[in-house]
């Protein structure tokens, strides 16, 4: 199975390949629903396929917003760009775009996006008569009527769902909660995540608010708990999914890498099952509590607590170099001589060991206490051979971990 991860800028696109994707799906500077990722100029997506495909790796392209009369004219130009580039992939929701697609850009692979709500084996079919290539089935399917769909394909179209990540509370993520409350249409790729949000229900004569509570656990009651499959990828495989898909284009490059490289490691020891040490390591990460979605009988999906996320461990470091048992390190969180530092690596000779922070040093040679300034350079001795791109992360003392 292929593993998709996600690209919001170019530094997280580096980051996924190096941590084991196969693939990334990114945005450009429009059409795509993640508007506040940092996204990619054209410069950018036409470095990029050069890149990855010098790796034998692959690029889609999302124009997923659910498009309207005035969006065509400059998406043609885009999709001439697109196909010029030779993109592996374009993520698309609306079925007009589809056909305009197939029908004008005969080369470019056509993705149908999750936004679309395929529920069903005919709306695949009918689809697969377009000429798509793959299709995002929708995230409220369970595995077995997935395993239905992919099966009674026999292979014409390639299905990819996703395993792991935020969860929308609205159907496929067609939302209008963002569009109604602050007037950024989620559509179109603007979601302020309203159903994060703490609410409150007031009765009509009164002036003070009355707190919502649900079996007394609090007032989130439209929060979702983090999609995580990592334990049921032979599920997977056996049902006939193609790609496994990670969400977070507007996560941090720390997110990307430890949840790729986990992923890759699980999928690189099938048919064996990832256990709970895979949990605990994605749980270094930001998230909200797990949940298997709707693949099985799961009930509770709601997380009703807060809606702030937790982490184990927080990125500190990025190494830019490695010479004389030397580590050269750029800072991104606070650290301090005597600490212990974990390493997140795609090496196996060095991923998850540990090393103690000592003789600890500016970029000027001098002798520091600490690494307090935000992307300061410093070093310090250190016995692991670590490569340019390995992460140093650090236990944090997190209250909801």
């Amino acid at each position: 199975m292929e593993l998709l991860s996600p690209a919001g800028n170019y530094e997280k696109f580096l980051t996924a390949l190096a941590y084991g994707a196969d693939a990334v799906y990114l945005s450009g500077k429009d059409f795509g629903l993640r508007a506040f990722a940092g996204n990619f100029s054209n410069a950018e997506i036409k470095k990029a396929c050069t890149y990855a495909h010098g790796l034998n790796k692959k690029v889609y392209v999302t124009i997923n917003i659910l498009t309207r009369d005035t969006d065509f004219s400059k998406i043609k130009k885009y999709l001439d760009f697109l196909s010029k580039v030779k993109v592996d992939g374009i993520i698309v929701s609306d079925l007009g775009l589809i056909a305009f697609i197939r029908k004008n850009f005969p080369d470019i692979n056509v993705h149908v996006s999750t936004q679309a709500n395929v529920t069903n084996l005919q709306t695949a079919m009918l689809l697969a008569e377009l000429g798509v290539k793959r299709i995002v089935l929708a995230r409220e399917l369970s595995l077995k009527e997935i395993s239905k769909i992919a099966k009674s394909l026999s292979g014409k179209v390639e299905i990819e769902c996703f395993v792991h990540g935020a969860m929308c509370m609205a159907y496929s993520g067609r939302c209008l909660l963002s569009n109604y409350l602050t007037g950024r249409d989620a559509n179109r790729g603007e979601c302020v995540q309203a159903c994060r949000w703490k609410y409150f229900i007031r009765e009509e004569s009164r002036q003070d608010e009355l707190e919502v509570e649900e079996d007394s656990k609090g007032t989130y009651i439209l929060n979702s708990k983090d999609l995580c499959m990592i334990e049921h990828l032979d599920e997977l495989q056996k049902a006939g999914v193609a790609s496994l898909k990670i969400e977070g284009r507007m996560k941090s490059s720390y997110y990307v890498a430890c949840v790729t490289n986990a992923y890759r490691r699980a999928l690189d020891m099938l048919p064996k099952k990832a256990g709970e040490d895979f949990v605990k390591e994605l749980e270094k990460t930001s998230h909200r509590r797990f949940t298997t979605g709707f693949y099985f009988d799961e009930v509770d999906r709601q997380f009703r607590e807060t809606s702030s996320p937790f982490q184990t461990y927080e990125f500190v470091g990025l190494v830019k170099d490695f010479k004389n048992n030397q580590v050269f390190v750029e800072q991104r969180n606070f650290f301090k001589e005597g600490d212990t530092l974990e390493v997140l690596s795609p090496n196996d000779n060095v991923f998850n060991k540990t090393i103690i922070v000592k003789n600890l040093k500016n970029e000027f040679g001098e002798h520091i206490e600490k690494a307090n300034s935000a992307q300061m350079k410093i070093s310090f001795d250190c016995q692991l051979k670590l490569q340019k791109g390995d992460i140093l992360r650090k236990k944090c003392l997190n209250k909801n971990a």
